[in-house]
């Protein structure tokens, strides 16, 4: 596995990301791990929230007949203006109607300056989630429910708050109980409003707040900027929510991804139906919260997934994924902080791909 260390020194030499860590576990066992930051430090894992809390916590009340992935968003949220009929399913598969990305937080950072205050009173901070959460359940559909997939932040972070109601639990309370005490893990949400203990190191993402304008959203918002504080979560719309939501928030190490990896190997999350991309909606890749290799370009390679019954994983913006292969009995986890050299800085799309080839090779798997 010596080739893994080398491709990560030339990620870091050709400034794909500063820090990284990666953990493989084969056959149920670890056989590499290793990069330029420590064992224990903490990455954000942007995205990566929406499959290990948000996902798995779904799957967890699903078991125990809290929530049935047949419940709709209006039997939580009468007042949401999505389709009535829009379900947890349509959530977990981003089929639901709402579209991918809002920035919220232009309007809660206008109107709440007091955010940025390293002593902002709590309930300040959780006013401004209620806000942000309000904004999000008045977003109207973008297209009709279940004719297409549109990944969307939004339906995650509905589908978060459903999860906190059904389990009784705010939704940072509800992870540390469903997945981190059963699983032996140490990751979490970082809450702004509750001062953090603890000496691990946690690799910067970003240095102002709110954070620069990612490709393509250069019109999206105008705010000046602050400067930001280390270890608080990268995601603008999760930081106005006091950093607890269903679409980001969770800060890890790569050996508890890759922990909850192999324990979704192992059976962990029960599913209704063996993992496979959704087969009702149109060119879809999502499989019941988590994502499928695509034909073309994939993240994970062209190796990882290419033997029934394929693979499942998913990306986060910071520069974080996860991938399982069900047929090898693989998990390959590799966590960066890529946008710490700019939004802009893309390299990591191809670095993901010859790094997941990469893995298999060694492997010869």
């Amino acid at each position: 596995m010596k080739a893994l260390d080398g491709l990560l020194f030339d990620g870091v030499a050709q400034q794909v990301f500063l820090l990284a860590r990666a953990v493989v576990f084969y056959q149920g066992q670890r056989v590499y791990d290793g990069g330029n930051a420590s064992e224990d430090t903490l990455f954000d894992l942007a995205s990566l929230t929406k499959v290990m809390s948000t996902t798995a916590l779904t799957l967890r009340l699903n078991e125990q007949k809290k929530l049935s992935l047949t419940d709709r968003v209006s039997d939580f949220f009468p007042n949401a203006r999505l389709d009535t009929d829009a379900t947890v399913e349509d959530l977990l598969y981003h089929r639901s109607g709402y579209p991918p990305f809002l920035c919220y937080f232009e309007q809660t950072m206008k109107e709440h300056p007091e955010l940025f205050d390293l002593d902002c009173l709590v309930n300040r901070r959780e006013l401004a989630r209620s806000e942000v959460m309000a904004r999000a359940l008045e977003t109207p559909p973008s297209y009709p429910r279940g004719t297409q997939a549109v990944y969307s932040d939004i339906g995650f972070m509905v589908l978060g708050e459903m999860c906190a109601q059904a389990g009784g639990q705010r939704l940072d309370a509800l992870f540390e109980s469903e997945v981190v005490r059963p699983l032996g893990l140490s990751a979490g949400y970082r809450r702004l409003s509750v001062p953090q203990s603890g000496t691990r190191p946690i690799a910067p993402t970003g240095f102002t707040r709110p954070r620069e304008h990612a490709p393509g959203q250069e019109t999206l918002w105008n705010l000046p900027k602050r400067p930001a504080r280390d270890g608080e979560v990268d995601d603008d719309n999760a930081w106005c929510m006091d950093g607890v939501s269903g679409h980001a928030g969770l800060f890890s190490t790569a050996t508890d991804v890759a922990r909850f990896g192999q324990a979704v190997l192992d059976g962990f999350l029960k599913v209704p139906y063996p993992w496979r991309k959704d087969r009702a909606t149109p060119a879809s890749t999502r499989a019941l919260g988590f994502d499928t290799p695509s034909a073309e370009g994939a993240s994970c390679g062209q190796f990882i997934g290419n033997r029934p019954p394929g693979a499942i994983g998913h990306l986060g913006f910071t520069g974080t994924s996860l991938w399982v292969d069900l047929a090898r009995k693989l998990v390959v986890v590799l966590l960066t902080n890529r946008t710490a050299l700019g939004r802009a800085n893309l390299r990591i799309r191809e670095f993901r791909s010859r790094f997941h080839d990469a893995v298999v090779t060694a492997l010869n798997a």
